[in-house]
């Protein structure tokens, strides 16, 4: 007879296919440690740029006073410091370029042979293609800033599903064990629910999940009923310990009464007892002979009694 599959086998393989497909993945695309960063990104285009370039040699590396350490180890906050620092110094290379770049023009028209005489026609064109050229930048300034904005938005973006998938890959990592660890607790319970079957256990052992909850909240709702007595019953515990604590100084008393009945029964037994055996008692001899002395007296006085 063959062995009935698991229902959650399909998921199991599905998400060991997953996780085969992601490890193939990562390896295609090289170490899994590798991190992308600025620096990385931007060695396709430096090296582009080299091997289009006819000298071999290749150029000295240039350092800012910018550390590169926080290119190595990357963060939001380290990128956005060299972001600013990086925009300032291109705006103040822009600057030193126009102005030397003006100062050439300026003297080469000055010491030029013949000199360079520009109408007043001339400087009209050329600040209308000034303008429009400015307007185009300008344009094209908002498009940059758009796109770039852009650009950070989706970064965030994957940053953040990035983030989540790792997340998901750990618990697909370690979901088949988990899955191997619940489906080898099934095969236990089960097992032990076919021993009690066989030896005979109650029915409340074999009950489907369903009724063993219900039975589980009628047992909760009489333990709380249960509690709310206790409770009102710990409410008397005072008045009740002082009553049994009167009742015990009563029951005290009574009991020794009953000593003292007891002994003076036992007393007043011995007493005829050895009355019925010929020896007199003495309390009956002293009143004897006090109604002996009584009648002579009363004889000798002349006493009517």
């Amino acid at each position: 007879m063959s062995r009935p599959t698991s229902p959650h086998k399909p998921d199991q393989q599905r998400a060991a296919k997953v996780l085969q497909a992601l490890e193939d993945l990562q390896c295609t695309s090289g170490d899994s440690s590798d991190e992308y960063t600025i620096i990385k990104l931007s060695e396709p285009i430096s090296s582009s740029s080299a091997s289009n370039n006819n000298n071999p040699t290749p150029a000295p590396a240039r350092t800012s006073d910018v550390s590169t350490a926080s290119l190595d180890t990357p963060t939001p906050t380290s990128l956005e410091a060299d972001l600013a620092h990086y925009r300032e110094l291109f705006a103040k290379l822009r600057f030193s370029y126009v102005e030397q770049v003006t100062k050439e023009k300026f003297i080469r028209a000055i010491v030029g042979d013949p000199p360079q005489i520009v109408s007043a026609q001339e400087n009209a064109e050329l600040e209308a293609g000034n303008a429009a050229a400015k307007a185009a930048l300008k344009r094209l300034k908002t498009d940059v800033a758009a796109m770039v904005a852009e650009l950070e938005t989706r970064g965030r973006g994957l940053v953040a599903r990035y983030e989540v998938v790792r997340e998901e890959l750990a618990v697909l990592r370690a979901l088949p064990a988990e899955i191997d660890g619940l489906e080898e607790r099934v095969r236990d319970l089960r097992a032990q629910h076919a021993l009690l079957r066989a030896a005979g256990v109650g029915p409340e052992m074999s009950m489907p999940l369903g009724k063993t909850r219900a039975l589980v909240e009628g047992r909760r709702r009489e333990l709380g009923g249960l509690e709310r007595e206790v409770e009102v019953v710990g409410g008397q515990v005072p008045r009740k310990r002082k009553e049994v604590e009167r009742l015990r100084g009563e029951v005290a008393a009574l009991e020794n009464r009953r000593a003292n009945s007891e002994a003076a029964a036992r007393e007043a037994k011995r007493r005829r007892e050895n009355a019925q055996g010929g020896v007199e008692d003495e309390l009956e001899a002293r009143g004897r002979w006090y109604r002996a002395s009584e009648t002579v007296l009363r004889q000798v006085l002349d006493l009517k009694g």
